[in-house]
């Protein structure tokens, strides 16, 4: 790189005229020095300038002029032309005309360096059509503008993106991208028609252009935009958005509920491009949540998302794989303390991120309407393996499934049981009534009439149900006056959260136990952990309890295992263990 004698320097930046000296340095054209004149027109302090120039040199002009800039500029670096152009150039939130003439000189030490003289040459439109029609240098460049709104497309942006990124940074400002789209634009083309649909994108972009002036604003593919802009508050930010949306859904010609937006604050390192995926999944999470405009880029929240494509891409590997297993929880009478039945739980068991927690795998399920294939997997797999305990002398004891609402929406589960119990002809095994269906207190409240037909047709061909969660706080005492259920399974926080607010749980459970029997139904306490909450349940004179203190689940195979080795079954010894067990 040249390095300008002292007195020569001081000269040049002291100069009232505006120009720049440049270097080509390993096929990059590089900025040496800069006039005290071009520091004053460009507005930016000179410890600044020439980084901004470097890393921003074709991102402020004017997205209609780059493709012809980088030709007339590589032409002149390389003598293969002249560089006397006039361009557009953004200063501040506007663009002017810039005219640039540029010469090469001869340095003290016979390096010859190009210097280019700025001209800002901004006058009133009629003088500039002159000026322009005069030197015709001025040619719409497609490649990177979108025909429909004037704005820079996505040829831009992967183009100068990065650079208008570096250009913040320079300025000491946090560079933040949001991408947006248009809620519903095919309804509104349908109903409006396409040329309305064109000034609803065109109110779009000059929305967004009069909150963000300075922004770097993009318009994506069909009703996407992008702004790449500075991130001053959050709350700015949001306002901004907001107000355009206002704008929007008040000047629209159609019926529009306007935009929606995610947004990601580019970090050190980031370029633009990752910084506009993780601003998509931001987008992603607003779904169709009319009620929000916005939604922040999180890592957390990416994480989420991640998993959950994980467990929907391969969910049905996992069940073809068997890599979901039944895990055999003891439920044990309080009085003998001896195991009285066993709950079917899930757990899968993947050969890639190894165990993944039901409380990660079943909301996802159930929120992509899977989960009553999850459901009528554990029902077949329970139902092949009670040959199998029989077989190896086990204990043939009831053993409770758990299904939701949803299940009940996409099969006809009485028919499903009915068809496994046969197939696998457990009647030689046990009776109906020890395949047990467990119910949440909250589906059976909310359930529809339809739903509730099949619950009851469950008792009608004699299997067992139960109410699971009661107290969770959807508890609905009119459902026991249109359902007999075997048991009532109260929820694990009352257990759990024994002695919070002067013990008040311990008051609840000692009623609904009472309540219970006073209706004929089997109770059972789920969450044990330690003496005391033993002793209570005792004390209450509770049936049945659920949890780790006795035994932890177990899939059948290692139950069998333990057996042969004349091991009996042992409960998690620590809190750590129990947490590593719990759903």
């Amino acid at each position: 790189m040249y390095i300008f004698p002292e007195e020569m320097r001081k000269s040049y930046e002291s100069s009232p005229l505006s120009f720049v000296y440049y270097q080509e340095i390993e096929g990059k054209i590089v900025p040496l020095l800069a006039s005290e004149g071009f520091c004053r027109n460009a507005g930016i302090e000179r410890d600044n300038l020439l980084t901004w120039l470097s890393e921003g040199m074709f991102e402020r002009m004017h997205p209609d002029d780059v493709g012809v800039m980088v030709k007339i500029s590589q032409d002149f670096i390389h003598r293969a032309g002249p560089y006397d152009v006039i361009f557009r150039c953004r200063i501040g939130s506007d663009y002017q005309y810039i005219h640039g003439f540029g010469q090469w000189q001869s340095m003290p030490d016979g390096t010859e360096l190009p210097v280019i003289n700025y001209l800002n040459v901004t006058k009133t439109k009629e003088e500039m059509v002159t000026v322009t029609e005069t030197y015709d240098l001025f040619r719409k460049d497609l490649f990177y503008t979108d025909p429909l709104t004037g704005l820079p497309n996505l040829n831009y942006l992967h183009e100068f993106g990065d650079e208008r990124v570096r250009v913040l940074r320079v300025l000491k400002k946090a560079p933040v991208v949001i991408f947006t789209d248009v809620y519903s634009m095919q309804s509104y083309n349908n109903q409006y028609g396409v040329q309305e649909g064109d000034e609803l994108l065109r109110l779009v972009a000059a929305s967004l252009k009069g909150e963000f002036p300075e922004a770097l604003l993009i318009r994506g593919a069909n009703d996407h935009f992008i702004l790449v802009t500075e991130l001053e508050s959050r709350e700015k930010l949001t306002l901004g958005l907001e107000q355009a949306n206002q704008r929007i859904k008040k000047e629209a010609k159609g019926i529009t509920s306007g935009i929606r937006a995610g947004i990601c604050a580019v970090r050190e390192g980031q370029n633009a491009t990752e910084a506009l995926d993780h601003a998509r999944h931001a987008l992603r999470r607003i779904n169709n949540d009319m009620t929000r405009t916005w939604a922040f880029f999180s890592q957390e929240a990416d994480d989420r998302y991640w998993k959950e494509r994980y467990i929907i891409e391969n969910f049905e590997r996992a069940l073809q794989n068997q890599w979901i297993k039944v895990y055999y929880q003891g439920i044990t009478r309080v009085r003998t303390q001896k195991i009285a039945a066993f709950e079917a739980l899930a757990r899968w068991v993947d050969p890639v991120r190894g165990i993944i927690s039901p409380a990660e795998f079943i909301p996802t399920l159930q929120r992509y309407h899977q989960l009553y294939k999850l459901d009528l997997y554990m029902l077949e797999q329970v139902c092949r393996e009670i040959p199998k305990r029989y077989e190896n002398g086990l204990p043939l004891i009831p053993i409770s499934v758990n299904f939701s609402r949803q299940d009940f929406d996409h099969t006809d589960i009485v028919a499903r049981m009915n068809e496994l119990y046969e197939k696998y002809e457990l009647d030689k095994y046990l009776s109906r009534d020890s395949l047990i269906v467990e119910i949440t207190e909250q589906d059976m409240a909310t359930g529809a009439e339809r739903f509730r037909e099949q619950i009851r047709r469950i008792q009608d061909n004699g299997y067992g149900l139960w109410l699971d969660d009661f107290g969770s706080g959807y508890s609905s005492i009119n459902m026991f006056s249109q359902f007999h259920f075997d048991l009532i399974k109260y929820d694990m926080e009352l257990l759990r959260h024994l002695d919070d607010n002067n013990g008040v749980n311990r008051i609840i459970l000692k009623e609904l136990v009472c309540f219970a029997k006073q209706l004929k139904l089997h109770t059972l306490v789920e969450g044990l952990e330690d003496d005391d909450q033993l002793r209570f349940i005792q004390n209450i004179d509770c049936e049945l309890v659920q949890g780790y203190y006795y035994c932890r689940p177990e899939p059948l195979d290692d139950i069998l295992f333990r057996m042969n080795g004349g091991q009996e079954i042992k409960p998690c010894e620590t809190r750590e263990e129990r947490e590593a067990f719990r759903i």
